[in-house]
């Protein structure tokens, strides 16, 4: 697959995170309807966290065994160093920064549902440049057909990430096509920049470290997110919705993988 073949399927990808950017322009909601969306968002980044730190240890777990076997655990070293400090920073980062900003609004340590919007955003797009890093290694080795196969799977799951962006602004005032814009390029812009660079780079460590950082991001996340939905004193509701969300999340994960991307 050709250079600019690979940049525009990678675009292809990412962009399409913005198909689920609207709800977040929904108005008229119930109570229960704002408890629902935000925790089926909830279980969708819960599966995503998942997904993220299972890719980041793949690579250290195959390390560790080959130390095993009689090679020098300096690899595993350094794998396993890089996932705990990513996931470590990208989550600490997230709380640092969301805090400054919640300050800096005079509105103690609350945390808006503007800001988890873009804290979901850029964990979504940390995950995001490890998609467009498969994408662009796989293109640049000649896995033509896997490739695409990663191209469909990602744009399918760019989709109901573009949800888990916007479902938290459901209950507040109306945001802008310029906010969900802006929060869409930062969740899907980087699968295309990913895409570009692992078609030059093929970096293992590279790979670890953005899906470190995205699990650290997420997790920060998926705690507010929690935190949100418990405000609204619907236990029930908030049980199923997150049960839905994850569901869902594993079912499309599970087709992709019959289909073999």
């Amino acid at each position: 697959m050709s250079f600019p073949e690979t940049v525009l399927l990678a675009a292809f990808a990412g962009g399409t995170i913005f198909l689920g950017l609207p709800v977040g322009r929904m108005r008229g909601l119930t109570r229960g309807w704002q408890a629902a969306l935000t925790t089926a968002a909830g279980g969708v980044i819960l599966f995503l966290i998942y997904d993220v730190l299972s890719q980041a240890v793949e690579p250290v777990s195959a390390a560790l065994n080959s130390a095993r076997g009689g090679d020098s655990p300096a690899r595993f070293a350094g794998y396993a160093a890089t996932l705990g400090f990513a996931v470590a920073f990208g989550l600490l980062s997230v709380t640092y920064v969301t805090s400054r900003m919640a300050r800096r609004r005079e509105v103690g340590t609350a945390i808006t549902p503007q800001q988890i919007a873009l804290g979901t955003a850029v964990g979504l797009g940390l995950h995001n440049f490890s998609e467009g890093l498969a994408i662009g290694q796989s293109a640049a080795t000649g896995a033509t057909t896997f490739a695409l196969l990663l191209v469909i799977g990602f744009a399918l799951h760019n989709t109901t990430e573009g949800f888990a962006i916007s479902a938290p602004l459901g209950g507040v005032d109306r945001p802008s096509w310029r906010f969900l814009t802006g929060a869409g390029l930062v969740g899907g812009g980087p699968t295309f920049v990913g895409g570009v660079l692992g078609y030059a780079v093929v970096s293992p460590v590279l790979s670890i470290l953005f899906l470190g950082l995205a699990a650290g991001a997420l997790i920060f996340v998926f705690n507010e997110m929690m935190a949100v939905a418990r405000k609204f004193s619907l236990p029930m509701v908030t049980g199923v919705a997150l049960t839905i969300g994850l569901f869902v999340a594993f079912a499309t994960d599970f087709i992709l993988s019959a289909a073999g991307a």
